[in-house]
């Protein structure tokens, strides 16, 4: 084998000068206090990721706006450190304790950014047909009462680097909330983009903001707002549902993103509208969501045997509803944010047994697929289980 040689450029000079650093850098190592002479909690960095990205919040609901029959705004405020801020189109999760249960559930934040920096956020809950949790809320949330939220999180969000500045938001019932969310903040000068909302409902009579939404669009010309009723025919509305063709009747001629938040058929009937436009998949964003179980004749009855940190407990579960709900409904408190598969917080071990995943919301890593990991927020158990979590 032939040797190679190798020849550095430099002078004896320069390593005298090497020792000479490192034998001095190791006194003055030598030489320091062996303690620290900052907390790293009071570093400027820290500081501001802290308060950025808080583990829990503190709030108080501070007032309750109702909406007919259908929905309640709740308004908070942060019982001590400031709120943390967002970018309009996040959301806030909330943890809740039901009974024996510990519940995680997210809501669309509908205040702007700004007013965060004022001290309150404001979410939007609508009620639904067997709703665990919201019918909690709507029935037992009161002024005063102390609730923990998470930090704000979320992608349904205005990016210059990746959007179009145009864009076309479609709403659907509550998904409302980060509309008008992201207007707010359109109108306060805060987003530096324009926002054509297509609100899709049953009836003029659902149309959650009417008035404040008009408002917005008839002083902001960044702001246009159309409503789409697919239960009535009335004057002064778009008839039928937000399609390729009602897109493209109000879309910007420029270039558009769309951005989509709205109930599990909203987003099934855009599944088939919106390749006709032809968008490339980039400018087309959805807010997670959970489309459910596929039906079944008979909900089945199976047990979930769940290993946690060492210790075994063995629970009933429901085809019907998913895993982390079982776990919740037991009283196991597992790590939780988005309830749609995409924040993997809940990511556990799938030991033995079969769980359905819905169609479009396997978001597991390829690594989490082939070592059996799952999202109990998104897995339906279709047989008995053995589950390791945390």
């Amino acid at each position: 084998m032939s040797k190679k040689k190798f020849s550095v450029n430099g002078t004896f000079k320069d390593s005298v000068n090497t020792v000479k650093f490192l034998t001095e850098r190791k006194q003055f190592i030598n030489s320091a206090e062996a303690v620290i002479p900052t907390r790293t909690d009071d570093f400027g960095v820290n500081k501001v990721a802290k308060s950025i990205h808080p583990k829990e919040q503190n709030l108080v609901i501070s007032r309750i706006e109702e909406h007919g029959d259908i929905a309640k705004s709740y308004y908070f405020k942060s019982e001590g450190a400031p709120l943390a801020y967002f970018k309009a189109g996040q959301y806030l999760t909330f943890k809740l304790e039901i009974g024996n249960s510990v519940v995680t559930r997210s809501y669309s934040i509908a205040s702007s950014p700004a007013s965060a920096l004022s001290g309150e956020y404001q979410i939007t809950v609508k009620r639904i047909n067997d709703g665990f949790v919201s019918d909690y809320i709507l029935d037992n949330w009161s002024v005063g009462d102390k609730v923990i939220a998470y930090a704000p999180e979320g992608n349904l969000i205005y990016n210059p680097l990746r959007d179009a500045k145009n864009i076309v938001g479609i709403a659907g019932g509550s998904g409302i909330t980060p509309f008008l969310s992201i207007a707010r903040a359109i109108a306060q000068g805060d987003e530096d983009c324009s926002l054509t909302l297509l609100y899709g409902c049953r009836t003029s009579d659902e149309i959650l903001f009417k008035a404040e939404l008009d408002s917005l669009s008839e002083k902001n010309e960044e702001i246009n707002v159309v409503y789409v009723l697919s239960h009535s025919d009335e004057e002064g509305y778009e008839k039928g549902f937000v399609g390729a063709d009602i897109i493209s009747k109000y879309a910007p001629e420029d270039n558009y993103s769309i951005f989509v938040c709205g109930p599990g058929g909203l987003y099934k009937f855009l599944d088939t509208e919106l390749p006709k436009l032809k968008k490339e998949k980039k400018y087309i964003r959805f807010e997670v969501f959970s489309s459910g179980k596929k039906a079944e004749e008979e909900p089945k009855e199976y047990s979930i045997t769940v290993i946690n940190r060492g210790d075994e407990s063995v629970i009933k579960a429901s085809s019907s509803e998913t895993v982390l709900c079982a776990f919740e409904r037991a009283g196991i408190v597992v790590p939780a944010r988005c309830h749609t598969g995409e924040c993997g917080f809940c990511r556990s071990k799938l030991v033995s047994g079969k769980v359905y995943i819905p169609e479009g919301e396997d978001k597991r890593r390829i690594a989490d697929m082939q070592f059996n990991f799952i999202h109990p927020c998104c897995c339906y158990p279709e047989s008995d289980l053995v589950i390791r979590i945390n």
